[in-house]
């Protein structure tokens, strides 16, 4: 089994900024660039297979998987919890109990679960209690989700061997849970890293969390996210 190469994960402790705090309505994102992207459309998603992972705010992880060979999509949004229909203002603040999380659509025949679950662990620091660098809270715990037993054994059997290997000097927390009910963040979530790269948040945060998944993970990526 593949481990980790380094650990090359640090969190950045920058308090005065978190996702929580930095988030926008749509009114108030008027003037930042906007990259045009063709989207795979509902249909076309639908030949693909699904992943779901945690771990802190989910513009990073969106951006990070969207970096990814044989990712078609990622999509945030909120899983965890037991709450219908939550919102961001509800999540955000605590007053659920889901976690922001993303829907990651693949072809395994390009990207294996196995590949992807090695992206989650390597993008983020799994250590942390409720929490992921500056951002705080349930919301932003870190889990990895199974639709079967054959994807929960490929995460348990990783963990175990990653926590065996003392490649982060501390225990793991990520919480592994059964998949029940993904819901979809409002759009104006969707995307937030490539269509707001000047938000103070994506510079300071997201951006070089996403470069330094790019330096330790070069052959997972796509051609064009070199």
């Amino acid at each position: 089994m593949k481990l980790l190469k380094t650990t090359f994960f640090t969190v950045i402790a920058l308090v005065s900024m978190s996702c929580q705090t930095k988030a926008k309505s749509p009114d108030q994102q008027a003037g930042e660039p906007l990259a045009q992207e063709e989207k795979l459309s509902d249909t076309e998603l639908q030949k693909y297979e699904t992943a779901y992972f945690a771990s802190g705010c989910f513009w990073c992880v969106e951006a990070i998987y969207e970096s990814v060979k044989g990712v078609k999509e990622a999509v945030s949004g909120y899983a965890g919890g037991t709450e219908e229909n939550p919102t961001y203002e509800q999540v955000s603040y605590g007053r659920t109990t889901h976690a922001e999380a993303v829907e990651v659509y693949y072809d395994p025949e390009e990207v294996s679960f196995f590949e992807l679950v090695q992206v989650f662990y390597g993008s983020h620091d799994p250590t942390t209690l409720n929490r992921q660098g500056p951002d705080r809270g349930p919301q932003y715990r870190s889990i990895a989700f199974y639709k079967n037993e054959e994807e929960r054994k490929i995460i348990e059997e990783y963990q175990k061997a990653l926590d065996e290997s003392g490649v982060y000097g501390k225990p793991i927390v990520t919480e592994i849970k059964p998949f029940t009910t993904f819901w979809k963040a409002e759009e104006y979530h969707q995307d937030y890293e490539r269509k707001h790269p000047n938000d103070s948040y994506i510079r300071n945060v997201s951006i070089p969390r996403l470069n330094r998944f790019k330096e330790n993970f070069a052959e997972y990526l796509k051609k064009d996210s070199h």
